[in-house]
């Protein structure tokens, strides 16, 4: 039970893992699929530990960006370290960007395994032949090319409950994780790297508003 309610851990290295942890924020246990881990680097700094494989003792957060910035503003994370510690202020925006980068190299990996057809056409003809598991549209699309995929989708019969739809990055970022240009619209196959995909874009959103939705990021 020490292990439920002490908010340290005594890293990877040095204990069997545990599957639930005490958010120095909140001060509630929770597993830890619902949290992040903190370590302290080599220069002091409090940085986040998304693998939980950094070495050293740990401190967990609850994984939204309120419960992080309740834990920094009550200096939570400095005390349960028991140490000097440095933590940036900036500290919710770093882990936004680290996990907004680990879903779009999983995305990348994705289109590595075939698992996406990018491009407004070949999204119409997945529709029609594939298993498509979400629709991905650029935040910055325009509301009318979203509107005819999802008109395409109930053509195609595939029901919405079964067939997120993700609207976390911005065209920009999407051109960088598919390797080509101008991409606002593309379609997620059924595939191991796929569900890889689209469980960091729940952390993502967890994250960002607090609630992981089904539909990623849509309205």
């Amino acid at each position: 039970m020490l292990a439920l309610i002490d908010p340290m851990d005594a890293g990877p290295r040095k204990r069997a893992a545990a599957t639930e942890r005490l958010c120095v924020a909140t001060r509630r246990v929770k597993p830890i699929t619902d949290m992040i881990r903190f370590v302290v680097g080599p220069d002091g700094k409090v940085v986040a530990d998304l693998k939980r494989k950094l070495p050293g003792r740990g401190v967990w957060v609850t994984a939204t960006r309120q419960a992080l910035a309740e834990a920094i503003r009550r200096k939570a994370l400095a005390r349960a370290f028991k140490r000097e510690v440095r933590v940036e202020p900036d500290l919710a925006d770093r882990v936004e960007a680290l996990l907004e980068r680990s879903a779009l190299d999983a995305l990348a990996i994705a289109r590595k395994s075939g698992a996406v057809a990018a491009g407004f056409a070949k999204v119409e003809a997945a529709l029609q032949r594939e298993n498509v598991v979400a629709l991905i549209h650029a935040a910055d699309a325009g509301p009318d090319g979203v509107t005819k995929l999802a008109a395409a989708r109930r053509r195609a019969g595939l029901e919405a409950e079964r067939t997120a739809v993700v609207t976390l990055f911005s065209a920009a970022q999407l051109d960088l994780a598919l390797g080509r240009a101008n991409v606002i619209h593309a379609a997620l196959l059924a595939d191991r790297a796929s569900d890889s995909f689209l469980a960091r874009c729940r952390s993502l959103e967890r994250f960002r508003t607090g609630v992981p939705e089904h539909r990623h990021g849509t309205a």
